[in-house]
């Protein structure tokens, strides 16, 4: 226990958030129990007992990319414990060389939980605070990534074709997105508010409870916090099919795009994908028929 104690305050000097830290904590706990099991210790394990370790994860139903993350929280562990003194090697590393390509079988093509347009307006109603709502509203109708979230100004939004144009970043080749009339509602509402909030005279769109930007560990906490009340996210799994993160909100942007028929090139768009072939970069889209499909294509939540 004195071991998961100063290696917890470890990450905590390092910056790591709280759920970062119960997470690294909940996957050391299990590979110690693994260890036990075997009659192991952790400082005398070596590259054949991780290599075991990931073996019984496979088995478990565990995915590639769940085992790798599992194997981020031990190897953060070896390297503390190299750092003060207590071993000289982490065997982690030549084990992931070797055995962790992202080989992905058929079932492991998505492992991002892809949740209902029922399952999302039961999120949505889920969050009590207005600013909450209208950030998760906007994550599903935009389909942006929480950090674009969280850097949008007031003056961001444009309401006379109700669009967004994002902060230029190395990820996004496209930096306007547009919102439908049920966001539209909610981002009223919060902007209403959001001038009591406001004693800072902050340009930033959504704020903390002191009224400066809201970072994205408050939009995490919120999204999860309203994800575990609806049964959408599970914190004590493995598997990323049980947890819900903003990042989730992304893939039922896209997915429900997609199945309610909106042309590809249109979503990769909105997405801000990176264009990778020619015909790509000289195949200008019409922001005017963008708008258009958009708004025909975006599912209603009815909140």
């Amino acid at each position: 226990m004195s071991l998961l104690e100063d290696f917890a305050a470890d990450c905590r000097t390092r910056g790591m958030t709280e759920l970062s830290i119960v997470t690294y904590l909940r996957t050391v706990r299990r590979f110690k129990a693994f260890l036990e099991a075997k009659g192991q210790d952790v400082l005398l394990a070596d590259r054949l007992t991780i290599r075991d370790y990931i073996d019984e994860r496979r088995k478990g139903g565990n995915t590639t990319k769940t085992i790798g993350t599992q194997l981020a929280a031990i190897s953060a562990l070896y390297e503390w414990l190299i750092f003060e003194g207590l071993t000289d090697k982490n065997p982690v590393a030549a084990v992931r060389r070797r055995y962790m390509q992202r080989y992905k079988s058929d079932g492991e093509a998505h492992t991002h939980k892809i949740i209902s347009i029922e399952e999302a307006a039961s999120l949505v109603e889920a969050l009590v605070d207005i600013r909450d709502k209208t950030m998760v509203l906007l994550l599903f109708k935009t389909g942006i990534r929480r950090g674009e979230l969280v850097s949008l100004d007031v003056d961001s939004i444009s309401w006379e074709d109700q669009s967004i144009l994002l902060k230029n970043t190395r990820k996004r080749s496209n930096r306007l997105v547009f919102f439908d009339d049920e966001a539209a509602h909610y981002l009223r509402r919060w902007l209403a508010v959001r001038e009591g909030r406001d004693g800072n005279q902050e340009k930033a769109l959504f704020l903390s409870t002191h009224g400066s930007r809201l970072g994205r560990v408050g939009l995490s906490y919120a999204i999860h916090a309203a994800a575990i009340r609806t049964g959408l996210h599970d914190a004590s799994s493995d598997r990323m099919e049980d947890h819900f993160s903003p990042h989730c909100c992304r893939h039922w942007f896209t997915t429900h795009l997609r199945r309610a028929g909106m042309p590809r090139e249109f979503i990769q768009e909105l997405r801000g994908d990176a264009r990778r072939e020619a015909i790509d970069i000289y195949d200008h889209i019409d922001k005017e028929e963008l708008r258009k499909s958009y708004l025909a294509h975006i599912p209603q939540l009815g909140v």
